[in-house]
């Protein structure tokens, strides 16, 4: 068997995935795995790439990125011991869907006008999906993962709709329509509304945000992972001036913590 020192980089990562999976010598754990085990180690990367992304920490980009790589060669090399597709099989098929949906790109002079880029996106998913063997009657919205998170996924289901037009025309209705909702959680909690109807409403106000961060331009992912950084960042500074001083947080109350929370607002602005 060659070694990795014999090979170019991805060939020695496919030989090194494969030397885990060998029956004969390979890594017992790797060996345990199947596509639905690994699959949340597969999501967890992709959410410590955004984590390096967000800190602009370039060299943990960079390692982040290859474990991610790994994720895709561990279910290729799952795959090919299952005798359904191979690594080579995944980047041939990749390279083959974007040049088919940049015509505008990789096509002829008559593709590339600017006139004939907008709405062919889609058009060519369906094209895609017909030629799958699926229904040409699909919803639009039928291949948005339902293993996205939340935010993810309601942001996705938006920009689908909105791209075929149902969708508020100003930041002002998205305003609006949050208004609307906060009042249908107020009503319902003055009538001491069960579980099931708060979590409901509470639903929808999450929905209208996650339109409102689309019309704005944000990604909701993004400012609520900022926003955790920053609350843990500040709680930190609590904890630290009450070390200083001796104390715990039990040895604490809310009004001195509150206190202390503004604070450290204050050093972070100045």
């Amino acid at each position: 068997m060659k070694t990795p020192d014999n090979l170019n980089q991805i060939d020695a990562l496919l030989e090194i995935m494969a030397q885990l999976r060998n029956p004969d010598g390979g890594c017992p754990w790797d060996l345990e795995q199947n596509f639905a085990t690994i699959a949340p180690y597969t999501i967890e990367e992709a959410y410590e790439v955004a984590d390096a992304i967000e800190l602009g920490d370039m060299g943990e980009l960079r390692d982040e990125l290859g474990d991610l790589l790994l994720q895709v060669v561990f279910h290729a090399q799952m795959a090919k011991e299952a005798n359904e597709f191979r690594f080579e099989d995944v980047v041939r098929a990749i390279c083959e869907k974007m040049i088919r949906r940049h015509p505008h790109v990789f096509g002829d002079e008559t593709a590339r006008s600017a006139g004939t880029v907008k709405g062919r996106w889609e058009e060519i998913k369906a094209e895609e999906r017909a030629a799958k063997g699926k229904a040409t009657k699909q919803s639009l919205l039928d291949d948005v993962p339902l293993n996205l998170p939340a935010l993810t996924r309601a942001l996705k289901l938006q920009s689908r709709a909105a791209s075929v037009g149902f969708d508020w025309p100003s930041t002002a209705n998205v305003l609006d329509k949050l208004n609307e909702e906060m009042l249908e959680l107020s009503h319902e909690l003055a009538k001491g509304g069960d579980k099931d109807r708060l979590e409901d409403e509470f639903g929808d106000i999450l929905f209208v945000y996650a339109n409102l961060a689309r019309h704005l331009k944000i990604d909701p992912e993004a400012a609520l992972r900022r926003t955790n950084a920053k609350f843990r960042r500040r709680f930190g500074r609590i904890e630290e001036k009450l070390d200083a001083q001796g104390r715990t947080l039990t040895q604490s109350n809310l009004d001195e913590m509150d206190a202390m929370w503004n604070e450290a607002k204050r050093e972070e602005r100045e």
